[in-house]
């Protein structure tokens, strides 16, 4: 394969992604997990390739008050959040800002689980081999919490593959990650969008119909 510089779009991302993960096709209580909501088309392309279910995992980043896409900490579905303690100190954000923050995304993490995951069940991690999906990490903040708290249901084996991630980041969640598979790691990172020559948002409807899809797909 030639030397990667930037992707097309998501779709080109997760079968890139999907290549280096083929000895996990039809691998037998195996789930891929995508991060919502750009994570969600990463997975449906790597789920589809493996022909492995798909679902989201749901995790959201905690963004400092004023500068949102600077995270300081991220929070997961039933889970404590948690934080980017230099970040905090850094800044000096008090705690009453970082409390509204944490109970703002708390009402998103609700929302979405209720829109994404419909009727269906709680996820049910315990003994599975999961490989955790998203469109890229900058801090890894984000990553960390569903790998904290996917671990708490004790998989057996946790892969998490991204297509292009910090150094610091993949530094982050490599002790949480029993193999992390990782495209483009580039030494001046930026930002995430850089790295995509089409970095349009994910909306909540393409989530969800991926996600139907998916099943449809692995029926």
């Amino acid at each position: 394969m030639q030397q990667l510089t930037r992707f097309r779009n998501r779709v080109e991302a997760g079968r890139l992604l999907a290549e280096r993960l083929m000895a996990y096709k039809n691998y037998p209580n195996a789930l891929v997990l995508g991060l919502p909501r750009g994570g969600v088309p990463i997975g449906f392309e790597v789920a589809k390739a493996l022909q492995l279910p798909l679902d989201v995992f749901l995790v959201r980043k905690l963004g400092v008050p004023g500068h949102e896409e600077l995270a300081m900490g991220a929070i997961a579905s039933n889970s404590e959040p948690i934080f980017q303690s230099h970040i905090l100190r850094q800044l000096g954000i008090s705690m009453s800002a970082i409390e509204q923050v944490v109970n703002s995304q708390k009402l998103e993490l609700q929302r979405r689980e209720k829109l994404f995951r419909a009727n269906r069940l709680a996820l049910d991690l315990a003994g599975k081999l999961i490989i955790i999906v998203d469109d890229g990490l900058a801090t890894g903040s984000t990553m960390l919490a569903a790998l904290q708290a996917i671990r708490q249901q004790k998989p057996a084996r946790i892969i998490t593959a991204i297509p292009v991630a910090s150094h610091d980041a993949l530094t982050l969640i490599s002790s949480l990650s029993d193999e992390v598979i990782c495209l483009l790691s580039p030494e001046r990172f930026y930002s995430v969008g850089i790295w995509y020559e089409d970095f349009e948002q994910t909306q909540d409807e393409e989530v969800v119909d991926l996600l139907q899809k998916a099943k449809q797909i692995h029926e």
